[in-house]
């Protein structure tokens, strides 16, 4: 009985809280902060590895992106691109290049001086260095930083719900605004859910791409 009053608590509040919507709202934000995060972050990684002495001024910007507080960030966007997903794309974005670009420019140049020196005797090019031996050996610690921009991305969508940007954030909201027991647990918990599913398939790929090429 206790089981089923459960379930029938679940079931009320996923359906007046429209939490299938709400989660398609809070993936839609979280993939696309992500997968901008990520190709900006590892084109900072390269960029920096080429050109050593803006590095620590690179990196230096982006901690101190890493220090201003989440809700202070998104009400600092909040003039220049209005409420919403917008501010909430932007500000996860900015706190989740850091760690990609950071795991991407060590990534780089932490691959051994063998590997280069064997690319070098048969002919290739400083691109093809790159592209066929430092990115692929720097895999598992880009990944690495994935990871953790991963965490980044879901914690700064799920405030989002506080300026009107939708996701679970804005159902978590709700719950506190009338305090309303239910929906923050249930709210609350499928957001951990959805966190832990995501991290788990990142774990995932960046162990297969360890053992794929080790370390060095």
């Amino acid at each position: 009985m206790v089981g089923d009053n459960i379930l029938h608590n679940i079931a009320d509040v996923w359906e007046s809280q429209l939490l299938t919507l709400r989660t398609v709202e809070h993936l839609y934000m979280f993939s696309v902060a992500l997968l901008a995060a990520t190709i900006i972050g590892i084109s900072v990684g390269i960029f920096i590895f080429f050109n050593p002495r803006i590095t620590n001024p690179v990196l230096n910007i982006l901690n101190i992106v890493e220090t201003i507080p989440d809700i202070a960030l998104l009400i600092v966007l909040i003039p220049f691109v209005g409420i919403g997903q917008g501010p909430t794309i932007i500000a996860s974005i900015l706190y989740s290049i850091l760690p990609i670009a950071r795991n991407t420019y060590t990534g780089l140049k932490s691959v051994s001086r063998e590997y280069i020196d064997i690319a070098h005797a048969i002919g290739l090019s400083s691109v093809e260095i790159l592209m066929k031996v430092r990115i692929p050996m720097a895999l598992p610690l880009i990944a690495g930083g994935f990871r953790i921009a991963l965490v980044f991305t879901m914690g700064v969508v799920t405030l989002g719900g506080l300026i009107a940007a939708g996701g679970l954030g804005a159902v978590l909201q709700n719950g506190i605004q009338l305090f309303d027991v239910d929906t923050i647990l249930v709210a609350g918990l499928w957001t951990g859910i959805l966190a832990v599913i995501l991290d788990g398939f990142a774990g995932i790929v960046e162990g297969w791409l360890t053992r794929r090429y080790g370390t060095w």
